[in-house]
């Protein structure tokens, strides 16, 4: 299997979660930190919305830099639902598109992420979407199901079953 068809199917999981759990998001709470160190509910759903696109940042730039005048890769709070499901939809075509236009021999070559002039990661593509981005939206992913939890939300099933969808 060529890379890019794994990465393909990985980013369509990763999708059906990600809208599973963003269709769950409760409008209203943008503020709401379980905790003074947590990120803000409203910055970690636009994140999980957004970071599906961050695939064809990967492919399309060899360098992200964080603190560049043109750089998109930074994150901001939406507040409604519907504007989330947008942002993924946009970034996930985006991610779609990229990933079909793609050689193995690019997905070799590196990426890197920089940021107050140091550099973050740097790698082969192909590892830096396994990690950078899949795995880290996975991560993220997870801390949002707690927050949704914590704001009586229904938590979906994403990788196994949740008790708020048993009968």
């Amino acid at each position: 299997m060529e890379l890019k068809q794994f990465f393909l199917e990985q980013l369509e999981i990763e999708a059906a979660s990600c809208r599973k759990t963003i269709e769950r998001i409760p409008e209203g709470h943008n503020s709401f930190k379980p905790h003074p160190r947590s990120m803000e509910f409203g910055y970690l759903a636009s994140l999980v919305a957004t970071m599906p696109g961050w695939v064809a940042m990967v492919i399309n730039q060899d360098l992200t830099d964080i603190d560049g005048a043109d750089s998109t890769f930074r994150t901001r709070s939406v507040e409604s639902r519907a504007e989330l499901l947008r942002l993924l939809d946009d970034g996930l075509a985006k991610s779609r598109a990229a990933l079909e236009g793609a050689t193995e021999e690019h997905l070799m070559k590196p990426w890197g992420l920089r940021m107050g002039g140091q550099i973050l990661t740097h790698g082969p593509r192909y590892s830096q979407l396994r990690e950078g981005v899949l795995s880290h939206l996975a991560h993220h992913r997870g801390q949002l199901t707690v927050y949704l939890r914590l704001l009586e939300a229904k938590v979906p099933a994403i990788y196994g079953p949740s008790a708020d969808e048993m009968h």
